[in-house]
This record gives structure tokens, sequence and C-alpha cells, in this order.
């Protein structure tokens, strides 16, 4: 019992030595020809932000075709006042969703390096 506590820890202070050790390594690593962490995080959400686009207008006009072939072939009023309801909804999100792009890439250059005065 005794030599096997002595080997756990043994093992334990061995991981912990090798855990700091590759934090060491880590922090005194100079990236010397790549982007900065902000340029790779710009293009990365630039890009989910246009694939979120892409997939949200798919959506919204397969989703506004249904409410409208709804509001044309039924009888029930109920159902029309849902369908323009649910259609109302979708042209509203979908503005919403594609004007964050344009509010976002007017207004950066306003706000970029603190010299927004307001």
């Amino acid at each position: 019992m005794e030599k096997r506590l002595r080997l756990r820890d043994r093992l334990v202070a061995a991981f912990w030595s090798v855990i700091g050790m590759l934090s060491a390594a880590v922090c005194t690593v100079y990236p010397v020809m790549a982007d900065s962490i902000f340029d790779r995080i710009r293009s990365i959400v630039t890009d989910i932000y246009g694939q979120i686009v892409a997939i949200s207008t798919i959506v919204a006009v397969t989703v506004a075709s249904i409410a409208l072939i709804v509001r044309m072939i039924s009888r029930n009023q109920r159902a029309v006042d849902e369908a323009t309801s649910w259609l109302k909804r979708i042209v509203v999100a979908w503005i919403i969703l594609n004007s964050l792009g344009f509010v976002v890439a007017y207004l950066q250059p306003l706000v970029a390096g603190g010299q927004y005065t307001g």
C-alpha cells in the first residue's frame, strides 16, 4: 500500500511537471507570420454569419411559401389569420437578421480604434 501511494504521488508530480513545461512553452511561442487572433475571429464570424443568412433565406422562403399556400387554399378564417401572422413574423425576422450584417459593416468603422465621439 505504501508503495502504491508513492508511485501514485510520483505520477501526479510528473504529470503536473509536464503540464507546467507545456504551458510555459505555449506561452513563450511567438507567432511570426500568423494573423492576430482578432483577424482570425473576424473571418470566422463573417463566414458563420454568411452561412446563417444563406440558410435563413432558404428557410424563410420555404416557410413563407407554405404560409401563402395555406392562406390561399384554406377556407377556415382562423387558419388564414394564423398564416398571415406567421407570414408577418417571417418577414420581420428575415429583415432583422439580414440587416445585422449591414449595421455591423457600417457602424464598425465608426467605433474602431476608440475614436468614436458620440
